[in-house]
């Protein structure tokens, strides 16, 4: 097997709409680092189809019938499935992103994102790597720093003011977009010291 083959992220879409999957496979397929394993029309599909073909990534769609996405990655991370999901929708209200995570998403990007930051993506998460676009990023902060009279503003202040300098620029960082490795040359630290800020930022703000 040649060093290119090694190195093949498999990756397999699940949306109920075959247009939507069709663009997909079109954006993906023309990178030759990217290997196509499978498609699925909903959860319970998708559920199979990581158990048959073991995919590094899943692009997940959320609203799908029978078994929508976020009770599809949910299952997955019960079973212990190793493979990093990428819920990928048109929706991006604050309790949805939230849900996606807690059920254990490697990351949560919109329909409209560009292809290249789409095959962007799907490398980072099966690197490991945490990804949300720009905008989801911003709304995750506002919604720990949102004011509510049920003592949560207390709560998110209380969590915002566990992170350090350090771990603030690295938040800002984020919010703007920026690779592991883009933060690391910016803010002159390694990209290992980096990932462990991001780890601190998901554990601090919950």
């Amino acid at each position: 097997m040649s060093e290119t083959e090694r190195a093949q992220v498999r990756v397999a879409l699940v949306d109920d709409d075959p247009l939507v999957r069709a663009g997909l496979r079109m954006i993906l397929g023309g990178d030759a680092g990217l290997d196509l394993v499978g498609e699925a029309a909903d959860g319970h599909e998708a559920l199979d189809r990581v158990e048959r073909e073991r995919p590094d990534v899943v692009l997940m769609d959320i609203r799908m019938p029978r078994l929508d996405g976020l009770a599809a990655t949910r299952r997955l991370a019960e079973r212990g499935a190793s493979t990093r999901v990428i819920v990928l929708t048109t929706f991006d209200t604050d309790e949805m992103v939230l849900t996606a995570l807690r059920h254990g998403a490697a990351g949560f990007l919109l329909k409209d994102t560009p292809p290249e930051d789409l095959v962007r993506a799907v490398r980072r998460a099966a690197r490991g790597e945490p990804m949300l676009s720009p905008s989801v990023t911003a709304q995750l902060i506002a919604a720990v720093a949102r004011p509510a009279d049920d003592g949560r503003e207390r709560s998110a202040r209380d969590r915002l003011a566990r992170l350090t300098d350090r771990e603030r620029e690295v938040a800002v960082a984020v919010g703007r977009g920026l690779s592991n490795a883009e933060i690391a040359r910016d803010l002159y630290m390694g990209v290992a010291t980096v990932k462990t800020h991001v780890g601190h930022l998901f554990a601090k703000l919950g």
